[in-house]
């Protein structure tokens, strides 16, 4: 029997994701589907900002305590990620930047005025957080919020995992981040479309996968028109205000983890400088620019 494509649909992370596995029997296929969705539910629970019970949430109540709080290694290796992202975007890319969305709500057209903003700066910054071995010392009323990182991670863990469990050729989709777990059969690369942000139904460009991942950030889903001024939910943490460069962008890359930050660095970049981060990057991508024109490299379109 030559193995078929099975598709399992899951909710995580607030979106719809689904697992395809290449396999001969359906029942061992959903079994590891079952497996793999622990697995992100797992990194949900950990690292959700949203979560009473998250670790996430633990890490903030530690804020301004003397002690500090003990960093298991997994989240020391976030940590360390996050610290590359801020090192590579000037600073842009700055997971205690959380703090801004309790001023910040894209549910609703309010726009915070200047003194709000300037008030919550300055619990803004990757640099004051200091470590003693595996022990983070977080000012007080600083926050982590992993949002920008950890759905990429979580698809990547999860294609990882399906590679020690067997499974030779398979596809992980988070919400529109993607992880590969080997070719298709015969070598065949996965195609995946890039939605146009501006319409639903259209594909902004498709982009060839055989390992390795694809991540997109845009602006196009949590954003408010005000007073015929867009304000897109991608804040820079440096001014407290939205980015207002690119629209929309994908990246592949050799992991998920990796194309999102690129993708998400190149969103908080002024505009040329983004476009010019995507092109040094050497990585296919695909970009939509502040007047809605689609460009990019590596795409079959």
């Amino acid at each position: 029997m030559n193995p078929s494509l099975k598709r399992f649909s899951i909710k995580a992370m607030g979106s719809y994701c689904e697992i395809q596995i290449y396999d001969e029997s359906r029942i061992n296929a959903k079994r590891i589907s079952q497996r793999l969705a622990r697995e992100i539910a797992r990194l949900e629970k950990k690292y959700s900002r949203f979560r009473n019970d998250s670790f996430v949430t633990e890490i903030n109540l530690s804020a301004g305590q003397k002690l500090g709080i003990k960093i298991d290694t997994e989240t020391k290796s976030l940590f360390d990620h996050a610290l590359t992202c801020f090192e590579q975007s000037n600073g842009l890319f700055d997971i205690t930047a959380g703090v801004l969305n309790t001023i910040w709500d894209f549910s609703k057209p309010k726009v915070p005025t200047q003194a709000d903003i300037d008030r919550i700066l300055p619990l803004i910054g990757f640099s004051k957080l200091s470590w003693g071995k595996f022990r983070l010392y977080m000012p007080a009323n600083m926050q982590i919020d992993f949002g920008g990182i950890v759905k990429e991670y979580a698809a990547d863990s999860a294609a990882k995992l399906a590679r020690d469990l067997g499974v030779e050729h398979g596809l992980v989709n988070l919400g529109g981040d993607f992880a590969v777990i080997g070719p298709q059969p015969d070598n065949q690369p996965w195609t995946i479309g890039v939605v146009n942000p501006k319409a639903d139904k259209s594909l902004m460009a498709k982009i060839d996968l055989f390992d390795g991942g694809l991540a997109s950030s845009g602006d196009y889903e949590r954003c408010f028109l005000y007073n015929g001024k867009r304000y897109s939910h991608i804040l820079n943490p440096k001014t407290g205000w939205p980015c207002s460069g690119l629209r929309a962008v994908s990246v592949a890359a050799n992991l998920c983890t990796v194309a999102g930050s690129i993708a998400t660095i190149a969103m908080l970049r002024e505009e040329s400088e983004g476009i010019s981060w995507l092109e040094d990057s050497s990585l296919p991508h695909v970009y939509m620019d502040s007047e809605e024109k689609i460009n990019g490299v590596g795409l079959k379109t």
